[in-house]
């Protein structure tokens, strides 16, 4: 059984730890277990049930009416409000299937989205927020080892899969290198902005995890790309830029780059550097430059 604390479920849920407190003195199904100082945590079972609240009340369900249901009236009352929902709810019901270790549920939801939004907007509006959330992309512990593993397997199955089945880009496309630096390896950030380079018409060169600066400079004097785009995870702020320096005084390519550092003062490197904040930004600097 995983414990939760209060600022987890906070994360998780959107749900605020005013609320929180609220629901737990006038309602039934919030009972947080105690720690033996009296500090709350909530179990797996408590987590999916707020999940699934959260899910309701987004579709304007009373809490009065869901205090009265049984786990199993609300899981069913959730699966059929899921085929109207929003995104956000998708990506709750998307945790609940990670948490429960279900493969079928969380590719289901996947598909369901696809079939009505197409999959680069799968991966960028419902995947991504939701590895964001759990915190798997960057690296956050706030889920098992277990659940991330099998979160993260899943996600990469998607997207390599999508990946193979975009056309190869034309020789006179524009180029983009795509690598993580050495003590990388969070690699499912970089699998997405591939697929997003490729399904933009993008040539895409992926050197992968843990690539010597040496190789990059090769490589770049190799392909002359518009672009060289990384991302770091587990690096401080500070050895991010003495990297981004590194980088960028080994190649004239412009380099975009994303990560949990976000304290970075890019002042005097602007005109080399760039900052991607979600897919969304990266989307938007390919679009222009190849139009």
């Amino acid at each position: 059984m995983s414990r939760y604390s209060m600022a987890q479920i906070v994360s998780l849920t959107g749900i605020s730890s005013h609320t929180l407190r609220k629901w737990e003195s006038r309602y039934d199904f919030l009972v947080p277990e105690r720690t033996e100082t009296n500090i709350r945590f909530y179990t797996d079972s408590q987590l999916k049930k707020l999940l699934n609240i959260s899910i309701l009340r987004e579709q304007g369900h009373r809490l009065s009416a869901i205090d009265k249901m049984s786990d199993k009236e609300i899981h069913q009352l959730v699966s059929q409000v899921l085929t109207n929902s929003d995104q956000e709810s998708e990506i709750k019901a998307l945790v609940i299937s990670m948490i429960n270790l279900d493969e079928q549920e969380f590719d289901d939801i996947l598909k369901s989205h696809i079939i009505k939004n197409g999959i680069l907007t799968t991966f960028t509006e419902v995947v991504y927020p939701f590895l964001h959330k759990v915190g798997v992309l960057w690296g956050i512990n706030k889920i098992m080892p277990a659940q991330e593993h099998f979160v993260s397997n899943l996600i990469r199955q998607k997207i390599c899969s999508a990946i193979d089945l975009l056309p190869i880009a034309p020789k006179d496309a524009p180029k983009i290198i795509m690598f993580l630096s050495e003590g990388e390896n969070h690699e499912i950030g970089l699998l997405l902005a591939s697929f997003i380079a490729k399904k933009l018409g993008w040539r895409v060169f992926y050197l992968g995890q843990n690539v010597p600066h040496d190789n990059l400079h090769t490589m770049v004097e190799l392909l002359r790309p518009t672009y060289i785009l990384t991302f770091f995870i587990t690096t401080t702020s500070s050895s991010v830029k003495e990297r981004i320096n590194k980088i960028i005084s080994q190649s004239d390519a412009h380099l975009l780059f994303s990560g949990s550092s976000s304290s970075i003062d890019l002042k005097e490197l602007q005109k080399r550097v760039t900052q991607l904040e979600t897919p969304k930004d990266l989307i938007s600097i390919l679009e222009n430059t190849n139009n």
